[in-house]
Protein backbone atom coordinates (compact mmCIF):
# COMPACT_ATOMS: atom_id res chain seq x y z
CA UNK A 1 0.00 0.00 0.00
CA UNK A 2 1.49 3.33 -1.03
CA UNK A 3 0.09 6.21 1.17
CA UNK A 4 0.43 9.83 -0.12
CA UNK A 5 0.31 13.32 1.83
CA UNK A 6 -2.47 15.47 0.77
CA UNK A 7 -0.86 19.26 0.30
CA UNK A 8 -1.97 21.71 2.82
CA UNK A 9 -2.40 25.85 1.63
CA UNK A 10 -0.05 28.19 3.27
CA UNK A 11 -1.72 31.36 2.58
CA UNK A 12 -4.66 32.72 2.41
CA UNK A 13 -4.46 33.87 -0.77
CA UNK A 14 -4.29 29.93 -2.34
CA UNK A 15 -7.06 29.23 0.67
CA UNK A 16 -9.49 31.47 -0.64
CA UNK A 17 -9.74 29.71 -4.28
CA UNK A 18 -11.39 26.82 -2.70
CA UNK A 19 -15.21 27.39 -1.20
CA UNK A 20 -14.53 24.34 1.54
CA UNK A 21 -11.75 25.67 2.52
CA UNK A 22 -12.86 29.48 2.72
CA UNK A 23 -15.91 28.25 5.31
CA UNK A 24 -13.28 26.82 7.40
CA UNK A 25 -11.75 29.70 7.93
CA UNK A 26 -15.12 31.63 8.80
CA UNK A 27 -16.32 28.72 11.26
CA UNK A 28 -12.81 29.52 12.95
CA UNK A 29 -13.33 32.97 13.00
CA UNK A 30 -17.32 32.81 14.30
CA UNK A 31 -16.19 29.81 17.11
CA UNK A 32 -13.47 32.61 18.32
CA UNK A 33 -16.26 35.29 18.13
CA UNK A 34 -18.54 33.24 20.01
CA UNK A 35 -15.84 32.22 22.25
CA UNK A 36 -15.19 35.79 22.77
CA UNK A 37 -11.49 35.20 22.28
CA UNK A 38 -10.85 39.03 21.86
CA UNK A 39 -12.16 42.27 22.04
CA UNK A 40 -11.16 44.90 19.39
CA UNK A 41 -9.45 48.03 21.19
CA UNK A 42 -6.99 50.99 20.10
CA UNK A 43 -3.53 49.90 20.41
CA UNK A 44 -1.99 51.28 24.07
CA UNK A 45 0.53 53.53 23.31
CA UNK A 46 4.12 51.91 23.42
CA UNK A 47 2.97 48.56 22.54
CA UNK A 48 3.05 46.22 19.62
CA UNK A 49 0.76 43.87 19.05
CA UNK A 50 1.81 40.49 17.46
CA UNK A 51 0.64 38.71 14.83
CA UNK A 52 -1.06 35.82 13.54
CA UNK A 53 -1.68 33.72 10.53
CA UNK A 54 -4.01 30.66 9.44
CA UNK A 55 -2.91 27.33 9.59
CA UNK A 56 -4.68 24.72 7.51
CA UNK A 57 -5.08 21.16 8.33
CA UNK A 58 -6.64 18.41 6.10
CA UNK A 59 -8.48 15.45 7.71
CA UNK A 60 -8.42 12.28 6.19
CA UNK A 61 -11.08 9.99 5.50
CA UNK A 62 -10.36 6.06 6.81
CA UNK A 63 -10.18 5.35 2.91
CA UNK A 64 -8.10 8.59 2.69
CA UNK A 65 -9.62 10.41 0.61
CA UNK A 66 -10.19 14.24 2.11
CA UNK A 67 -12.65 14.49 4.54
CA UNK A 68 -12.95 17.83 5.89
CA UNK A 69 -10.68 20.85 5.84
CA UNK A 70 -9.96 22.92 8.82
CA UNK A 71 -8.61 26.07 9.35
CA UNK A 72 -6.83 27.37 12.63
CA UNK A 73 -5.73 30.59 13.74
CA UNK A 74 -2.54 31.06 15.55
CA UNK A 75 -0.83 33.70 17.42
CA UNK A 76 2.78 34.26 16.55
CA UNK A 77 4.03 33.82 20.23
CA UNK A 78 7.60 33.86 19.33
CA UNK A 79 7.16 37.63 18.67
CA UNK A 80 5.74 37.87 22.70
CA UNK A 81 8.08 39.86 25.03
CA UNK A 82 8.75 38.67 28.67
CA UNK A 83 7.43 40.60 31.41
CA UNK A 84 4.62 42.42 28.48
CA UNK A 85 2.86 39.78 27.09
CA UNK A 86 3.40 36.59 29.12
CA UNK A 87 4.95 35.39 32.42
CA UNK A 88 5.18 31.67 33.70
CA UNK A 89 4.84 29.32 30.51
CA UNK A 90 5.41 26.22 32.36
CA UNK A 91 2.57 23.65 31.83
CA UNK A 92 2.75 20.31 32.85
CA UNK A 93 2.47 16.89 30.97
CA UNK A 94 1.52 13.11 32.23
CA UNK A 95 4.17 11.03 32.65
CA UNK A 96 4.31 7.75 30.19
CA UNK A 97 4.64 5.66 33.53
CA UNK A 98 1.74 7.06 34.82
CA UNK A 99 -0.14 6.34 31.77
CA UNK A 100 0.88 2.90 32.44
CA UNK A 101 0.18 2.69 36.16
CA UNK A 102 -2.98 4.00 35.88
CA UNK A 103 -4.34 1.53 32.54
CA UNK A 104 -2.44 -1.39 34.75
CA UNK A 105 -5.06 -1.36 37.64
CA UNK A 106 -7.66 -0.56 35.51
CA UNK A 107 -7.06 -3.79 33.87
CA UNK A 108 -6.64 -5.65 37.53
CA UNK A 109 -9.71 -4.10 38.73
CA UNK A 110 -12.00 -5.02 35.97
CA UNK A 111 -12.87 -0.69 35.30
CA UNK A 112 -13.59 0.88 32.06
CA UNK A 113 -11.50 3.27 30.34
CA UNK A 114 -12.94 6.42 28.86
CA UNK A 115 -10.48 8.55 26.23
CA UNK A 116 -12.13 12.31 25.44
CA UNK A 117 -10.54 15.09 23.34
CA UNK A 118 -11.05 18.43 24.01
CA UNK A 119 -12.26 20.49 20.81
CA UNK A 120 -10.39 23.51 20.96
CA UNK A 121 -8.67 23.14 24.64
CA UNK A 122 -6.85 26.28 24.60
CA UNK A 123 -9.51 28.75 23.87
CA UNK A 124 -10.85 27.64 27.50
CA UNK A 125 -7.91 29.53 29.15
CA UNK A 126 -7.73 32.51 30.45
CA UNK A 127 -5.28 34.94 29.77
CA UNK A 128 -3.71 36.70 33.24
CA UNK A 129 -1.44 38.57 30.94
CA UNK A 130 -2.77 41.81 28.68
CA UNK A 131 -1.90 40.44 24.63
CA UNK A 132 -2.61 42.63 21.87
CA UNK A 133 -2.97 40.54 18.40
CA UNK A 134 -3.44 42.58 15.07
CA UNK A 135 -6.66 41.43 13.15
CA UNK A 136 -6.64 38.14 11.55
CA UNK A 137 -5.62 38.26 7.77
CA UNK A 138 -8.69 38.22 5.81
CA UNK A 139 -11.65 39.35 8.99
CA UNK A 140 -10.13 42.57 9.33
CA UNK A 141 -12.92 45.30 10.73
CA UNK A 142 -13.51 47.78 8.25
CA UNK A 143 -15.39 50.14 11.05
CA UNK A 144 -12.12 49.75 13.33
CA UNK A 145 -9.00 49.53 10.79
CA UNK A 146 -6.74 50.42 13.21
CA UNK A 147 -8.00 48.62 16.20
CA UNK A 148 -6.23 45.54 17.18
CA UNK A 149 -7.33 42.42 19.33
CA UNK A 150 -6.89 42.68 22.89
CA UNK A 151 -7.20 38.88 23.78
CA UNK A 152 -9.08 37.43 26.76
CA UNK A 153 -8.62 33.69 26.22
CA UNK A 154 -5.14 31.73 25.07
CA UNK A 155 -5.16 31.05 21.33
CA UNK A 156 -3.29 28.83 19.85
CA UNK A 157 0.59 29.67 19.17
CA UNK A 158 1.07 31.80 22.18
CA UNK A 159 3.30 30.58 24.98
CA UNK A 160 1.22 30.39 28.15
CA UNK A 161 -1.45 29.03 26.15
CA UNK A 162 -0.98 25.29 27.65
CA UNK A 163 -0.27 26.76 31.15
CA UNK A 164 -3.39 28.74 30.67
CA UNK A 165 -5.65 25.68 29.64
CA UNK A 166 -4.27 23.43 32.44
CA UNK A 167 -5.03 25.74 35.13
CA UNK A 168 -8.97 26.32 34.19
CA UNK A 169 -8.87 22.22 33.62
CA UNK A 170 -7.18 22.21 37.50
CA UNK A 171 -9.51 24.66 39.21
CA UNK A 172 -12.64 23.14 37.46
CA UNK A 173 -11.31 19.95 38.94
CA UNK A 174 -10.70 20.84 41.97
CA UNK A 175 -14.00 22.33 42.58
CA UNK A 176 -15.24 18.78 41.35
CA UNK A 177 -13.90 17.30 44.87
CA UNK A 178 -10.59 15.69 42.77
CA UNK A 179 -7.16 16.11 44.14
CA UNK A 180 -3.83 16.65 42.33
CA UNK A 181 -1.25 14.15 42.76
CA UNK A 182 2.06 15.50 44.17
CA UNK A 183 3.77 12.72 42.04
CA UNK A 184 2.55 13.73 38.60
CA UNK A 185 0.11 17.26 38.55
CA UNK A 186 -1.42 16.00 35.59
CA UNK A 187 -3.11 12.79 37.69
CA UNK A 188 -6.09 13.91 39.87
CA UNK A 189 -8.29 11.21 41.67
CA UNK A 190 -11.14 11.49 43.65
CA UNK A 191 -11.71 8.78 46.13
CA UNK A 192 -15.07 7.86 48.35
CA UNK A 193 -16.15 5.25 50.38
CA UNK A 194 -18.27 4.13 47.60
CA UNK A 195 -16.05 4.80 44.40
CA UNK A 196 -12.83 5.45 42.79
CA UNK A 197 -12.07 8.06 39.67
CA UNK A 198 -8.52 8.74 37.97
CA UNK A 199 -7.86 11.22 35.49
CA UNK A 200 -5.20 11.81 33.25
CA UNK A 201 -4.65 15.16 31.51
CA UNK A 202 -2.20 14.89 28.41
CA UNK A 203 -3.01 18.64 27.00
CA UNK A 204 -5.94 18.39 25.17
CA UNK A 205 -6.70 14.36 25.77
CA UNK A 206 -8.42 13.44 28.73
CA UNK A 207 -8.60 9.68 30.32
CA UNK A 208 -11.01 8.86 32.72
CA UNK A 209 -11.34 5.28 34.68
CA UNK A 210 -12.56 4.43 37.47
CA UNK A 211 -14.80 1.91 38.97
CA UNK A 212 -18.21 1.90 38.64
CA UNK A 213 -20.86 -0.62 39.24
CA UNK A 214 -23.43 -0.48 35.98
CA UNK A 215 -20.18 -1.19 34.31
CA UNK A 216 -19.85 -5.43 33.25
CA UNK A 217 -17.75 -5.47 30.41
CA UNK A 218 -14.17 -5.97 31.48
CA UNK A 219 -11.44 -5.01 29.31
CA UNK A 220 -8.75 -7.72 29.03
CA UNK A 221 -5.97 -5.62 27.28
CA UNK A 222 -4.92 -2.59 25.94
CA UNK A 223 -2.07 -2.04 23.04
CA UNK A 224 -0.01 1.33 22.97
CA UNK A 225 1.43 2.08 19.45
CA UNK A 226 1.90 4.95 17.57
CA UNK A 227 1.46 3.42 14.00
CA UNK A 228 0.27 6.98 12.18
CA UNK A 229 2.83 8.77 14.05
CA UNK A 230 5.51 6.34 12.94
CA UNK A 231 4.05 6.47 8.89
CA UNK A 232 4.18 10.07 9.43
CA UNK A 233 7.60 10.06 9.93
CA UNK A 234 8.61 7.18 7.20
CA UNK A 235 7.13 9.76 5.46
CA UNK A 236 9.06 13.15 6.40
CA UNK A 237 12.33 11.20 6.24
CA UNK A 238 11.30 9.25 2.86
CA UNK A 239 11.80 6.12 3.93
CA UNK A 240 7.87 4.45 3.90
CA UNK A 241 9.08 2.43 0.75
CA UNK A 242 12.49 1.63 2.33
CA UNK A 243 13.34 -2.37 3.39
CA UNK A 244 12.62 -2.82 7.00
CA UNK A 245 15.52 -4.05 9.35
CA UNK A 246 15.44 -6.60 11.89
CA UNK A 247 17.25 -4.41 14.27
CA UNK A 248 17.33 -0.78 15.94
CA UNK A 249 21.18 -0.36 15.42
CA UNK A 250 24.21 -2.49 14.40
CA UNK A 251 25.19 -4.77 17.41
CA UNK A 252 28.61 -3.75 18.87
CA UNK A 253 28.22 -0.26 17.05
CA UNK A 254 31.13 2.20 18.12
CA UNK A 255 30.55 5.42 17.06
CA UNK A 256 31.94 8.39 17.76
CA UNK A 257 31.58 12.62 17.72
CA UNK A 258 34.80 12.58 15.94
CA UNK A 259 33.85 10.36 12.72
CA UNK A 260 32.69 11.14 9.24
CA UNK A 261 31.78 14.63 8.13
CA UNK A 262 29.58 17.26 9.09
CA UNK A 263 26.40 16.92 7.40
CA UNK A 264 25.09 20.22 5.42
CA UNK A 265 21.67 19.90 7.17
CA UNK A 266 21.54 19.63 10.59
CA UNK A 267 18.08 20.45 11.23
CA UNK A 268 16.92 17.25 9.83
CA UNK A 269 18.85 15.23 12.15
CA UNK A 270 18.11 16.99 15.29
CA UNK A 271 13.93 17.25 14.31
CA UNK A 272 14.30 13.52 13.45
CA UNK A 273 15.84 12.29 16.59
CA UNK A 274 13.73 14.48 18.02
CA UNK A 275 10.61 12.53 16.61
CA UNK A 276 12.48 9.40 17.40
CA UNK A 277 12.28 10.19 21.01
CA UNK A 278 8.89 10.55 20.82
CA UNK A 279 8.22 6.87 19.37
CA UNK A 280 10.38 5.65 22.38
CA UNK A 281 7.07 6.54 24.84
CA UNK A 282 5.40 3.24 23.35
CA UNK A 283 8.65 1.08 22.06
CA UNK A 284 11.28 0.34 25.20
CA UNK A 285 13.64 -1.66 22.85
CA UNK A 286 14.52 1.80 21.26
CA UNK A 287 15.67 3.30 24.18
CA UNK A 288 19.21 2.86 23.48
CA UNK A 289 19.65 3.68 20.13
CA UNK A 290 17.61 6.94 20.34
CA UNK A 291 19.64 8.06 23.45
CA UNK A 292 22.64 6.58 21.68
CA UNK A 293 22.18 8.88 18.03
CA UNK A 294 20.95 11.63 20.99
CA UNK A 295 24.53 12.71 22.00
CA UNK A 296 25.60 14.19 18.11
CA UNK A 297 22.58 16.62 17.96
CA UNK A 298 25.44 19.84 18.00
CA UNK A 299 27.33 18.47 15.29
CA UNK A 300 25.98 15.44 13.28
CA UNK A 301 28.09 13.96 10.83
CA UNK A 302 27.27 11.84 7.71
CA UNK A 303 28.45 8.33 10.19
CA UNK A 304 25.53 9.55 12.80
CA UNK A 305 23.14 10.11 10.30
CA UNK A 306 23.68 6.35 8.75
CA UNK A 307 22.83 5.57 12.60
CA UNK A 308 19.96 7.44 12.30
CA UNK A 309 18.30 6.25 9.29
CA UNK A 310 18.57 2.63 10.54
CA UNK A 311 16.03 3.38 12.91
CA UNK A 312 13.30 4.53 10.51
CA UNK A 313 14.24 1.28 8.59
CA UNK A 314 13.64 -0.83 11.72
CA UNK A 315 10.21 0.90 12.52
CA UNK A 316 9.21 0.03 9.01
CA UNK A 317 9.70 -3.33 9.84
CA UNK A 318 7.84 -3.03 13.30
CA UNK A 319 4.71 -0.18 12.55
CA UNK A 320 2.37 -1.99 14.62
CA UNK A 321 5.00 -3.09 17.44
CA UNK A 322 4.17 -1.61 20.96
CA UNK A 323 3.08 -2.15 24.04
CA UNK A 324 0.88 -4.60 25.59
CA UNK A 325 -0.91 -4.63 28.80
CA UNK A 326 -2.88 -7.02 30.07
CA UNK A 327 -4.56 -8.01 33.70
CA UNK A 328 -2.19 -9.11 36.24
CA UNK A 329 -3.28 -11.42 38.73
CA UNK A 330 -1.14 -9.42 41.04
CA UNK A 331 0.36 -6.17 41.44
CA UNK A 332 3.77 -6.20 42.49
CA UNK A 333 6.92 -3.79 41.08
CA UNK A 334 9.57 -5.76 39.67
CA UNK A 335 12.85 -3.56 38.10
CA UNK A 336 15.86 -4.64 36.23
CA UNK A 337 18.69 -2.41 35.68
CA UNK A 338 22.19 -3.09 33.66
CA UNK A 339 25.25 -1.23 33.14
CA UNK A 340 27.57 -0.95 29.98
CA UNK A 341 30.90 -0.11 31.48
CA UNK A 342 32.68 2.80 29.75
CA UNK A 343 31.44 2.40 26.11
CA UNK A 344 31.74 5.90 25.33
CA UNK A 345 34.49 6.43 23.23
CA UNK A 346 34.48 9.97 24.05
CA UNK A 347 34.70 10.23 27.77
CA UNK A 348 34.53 6.58 28.51
CA UNK A 349 31.48 7.15 30.63
CA UNK A 350 29.24 4.17 31.00
CA UNK A 351 25.52 3.42 29.89
CA UNK A 352 22.52 3.15 32.40
CA UNK A 353 19.45 1.59 31.41
CA UNK A 354 16.92 0.16 33.89
CA UNK A 355 13.37 -1.14 33.59
CA UNK A 356 10.12 -1.72 36.08
CA UNK A 357 7.65 -3.75 35.60
CA UNK A 358 4.19 -3.33 37.31
CA UNK A 359 2.67 -6.80 37.55
CA UNK A 360 2.78 -7.87 34.10
CA UNK A 361 3.16 -4.50 32.42
CA UNK A 362 6.22 -3.19 31.72
CA UNK A 363 5.56 0.88 32.93
CA UNK A 364 9.04 2.24 33.11
CA UNK A 365 12.18 2.18 30.63
CA UNK A 366 15.35 4.48 30.27
CA UNK A 367 18.57 4.26 28.84
CA UNK A 368 21.35 6.59 29.53
CA UNK A 369 24.83 8.04 29.32
CA UNK A 370 26.16 8.63 33.36
CA UNK A 371 27.12 12.01 34.74
CA UNK A 372 30.27 10.83 35.23
CA UNK A 373 32.92 8.18 34.90
CA UNK A 374 33.18 5.22 36.34
CA UNK A 375 36.30 3.72 37.98
CA UNK A 376 34.77 -0.24 37.67
CA UNK A 377 32.20 -2.53 36.67
CA UNK A 378 30.75 -2.66 40.28
CA UNK A 379 30.25 1.08 39.88
CA UNK A 380 28.56 1.56 37.09
CA UNK A 381 26.37 -1.00 37.70
CA UNK A 382 25.57 0.42 41.16
CA UNK A 383 25.00 3.74 39.47
CA UNK A 384 22.19 2.28 37.41
CA UNK A 385 20.94 0.32 40.24
CA UNK A 386 20.68 3.88 41.91
CA UNK A 387 18.77 5.08 39.06
CA UNK A 388 16.17 2.49 39.57
CA UNK A 389 15.60 2.71 43.01
CA UNK A 390 14.62 6.57 42.34
CA UNK A 391 12.58 5.77 39.87
CA UNK A 392 10.56 2.79 42.30
CA UNK A 393 11.03 5.26 45.02
CA UNK A 394 8.96 8.14 42.86
CA UNK A 395 6.25 5.38 41.62
CA UNK A 396 5.86 4.10 45.44
CA UNK A 397 4.70 7.59 46.85
CA UNK A 398 2.51 7.58 43.30
CA UNK A 399 0.94 4.24 44.32
CA UNK A 400 0.54 5.22 47.98
CA UNK A 401 -1.77 8.74 46.36
CA UNK A 402 -3.95 6.29 44.54
CA UNK A 403 -4.40 4.16 47.66
CA UNK A 404 -2.81 1.07 45.81
CA UNK A 405 -0.94 -1.30 48.03
CA UNK A 406 1.03 -3.98 46.44
CA UNK A 407 1.38 -7.48 47.97
CA UNK A 408 5.35 -7.57 48.47
CA UNK A 409 8.24 -5.03 48.84
CA UNK A 410 9.72 -4.28 45.31
CA UNK A 411 12.23 -7.01 43.89
CA UNK A 412 15.36 -5.72 42.29
CA UNK A 413 17.77 -7.26 39.50
CA UNK A 414 21.10 -6.45 38.84
CA UNK A 415 23.54 -9.26 37.21
CA UNK A 416 26.72 -8.38 38.59
CA UNK A 417 27.47 -10.03 42.32
CA UNK A 418 29.69 -7.36 43.65
CA UNK A 419 27.04 -4.61 42.83
CA UNK A 420 24.63 -6.69 44.74
CA UNK A 421 26.87 -7.69 47.65
CA UNK A 422 27.78 -3.66 47.93
CA UNK A 423 24.02 -3.18 48.32
CA UNK A 424 23.58 -5.38 51.17
CA UNK A 425 26.57 -5.30 53.46
CA UNK A 426 27.66 -1.89 55.08
CA UNK A 427 31.19 -2.47 53.53
CA UNK A 428 33.39 0.34 52.28
CA UNK A 429 36.21 0.04 50.15
CA UNK A 430 39.11 1.83 48.83
CA UNK A 431 37.68 1.78 44.99
CA UNK A 432 33.76 2.09 46.41
CA UNK A 433 34.21 4.52 49.16
CA UNK A 434 33.63 7.58 46.81
CA UNK A 435 29.98 6.33 45.97
CA UNK A 436 29.01 6.14 49.61
CA UNK A 437 25.94 8.42 49.78
CA UNK A 438 24.95 6.67 47.20
CA UNK A 439 25.09 3.32 49.07
CA UNK A 440 23.82 4.93 52.02
CA UNK A 441 20.57 5.50 49.52
CA UNK A 442 19.92 2.70 48.09
CA UNK A 443 20.46 0.82 51.47
CA UNK A 444 17.76 2.71 53.52
CA UNK A 445 14.71 2.22 50.41
CA UNK A 446 15.66 -1.31 50.19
Amino acid sequence: MVFETIKEPETVELDLQKDERKQAMISEFEALQRNNTWSLVPLLEGRIPIGCRWVYKVKENPDGNVGKYKARLVAKGFHQQAGFELNETFSPVVKPTTIGIVLTIALSRGWSVRQLDINNAFLNGILQEEVFMSQPQGFVDEKHLEYVCRLHKALYGLKQAPRAWFERLHKALLQFGFVSSKADQSLFFKITSTHTIYILAYVDDILVTGSNAEVTHTVNGFHLSQQKYIRDLLVKTKMLQAKGLPTPMTSGLKISSQDGVPIENAQLYRSTVGALQYVTVTRPELAYSVNKVCQFMQRPTDEHWKAVKRIPRYLRATMDYGIHLKKAAELSLIGFSDADWGSNPNDGRSVSGHCVFFGNNIVSWHSRKQQTVSHSITEAEYRSLIELVAEITWIQSLLSQLQCKTLRIPVLWCDTLSTVLLSANPILHARTKHIELDLYFVREKF
